[in-house]
C-alpha cells in the first residue's frame, strides 16, 4: 500500500523559511522522479519542484527558483523541500508525489499546510 506522508508546514512570516518532508512507504522513491506540488484555495494544483533519478537533476516553477530547493534521501525514502524567502503567495497545501503513482493510482497524501503572513 503506497503512502506519502507530508510534514513540516506551518505559519511563518514573509521572508521566513520552512523545510517540508515527505516520507514514502510502499514505494521506492529511488525508482522514479519525485515532485512537490501545491494547491492554493480556489486554484488548481501546480507543480513546484521536481528531482530526477539521473544525477538528481532538479527543476522548479519559475516563481520559486532561487528560493526553494528539492532534495531526496533514498536511504530514508524521503523527499524534502527547503523553502526560503517565503512570500504570502506561497500559501498553499503542499503535496509530494511520483509520476508512476499519479499515473497508475491517482493517489495523493494529506498534504501539509503552509501559510505565509505578510
Amino acid at each position: 500500500q503506497v503512502q506519502f506522508v507530508e510534514s513540516g508546514g506551518g505559519l511563518v512570516q514573509a521572508g521566513g523559511s520552512l523545510r517540508l518532508s515527505c516520507v514514502a512507504s510502499g514505494f521506492d522513491i529511488s525508482s522514479d522522479s519525485m515532485r512537490w506540488y501545491r494547491q492554493a484555495p480556489g486554484k488548481d494544483r501546480e507543480l513546484v519542484a521536481s528531482i530526477g533519478t539521473v544525477e538528481d537533476r532538479t527543476s522548479y516553477l519559475d516563481s520559486v527558483k532561487g528560493r526553494f530547493t528539492i532534495s531526496r534521501d533514498n536511504a530514508k525514502n524521503t523527499v524534502y523541500l527547503q523553502m526560503t524567502s517565503l512570500k504570502p503567495e506561497d500559501t498553499a497545501v503542499y503535496y509530494c508525489n511520483a509520476p508512476t503513482i499519479r499515473r497508475t493510482m491517482n493517489y495523493w497524501g494529506q498534504g501539509t499546510q503552509v501559510t505565509v503572513s505578510s
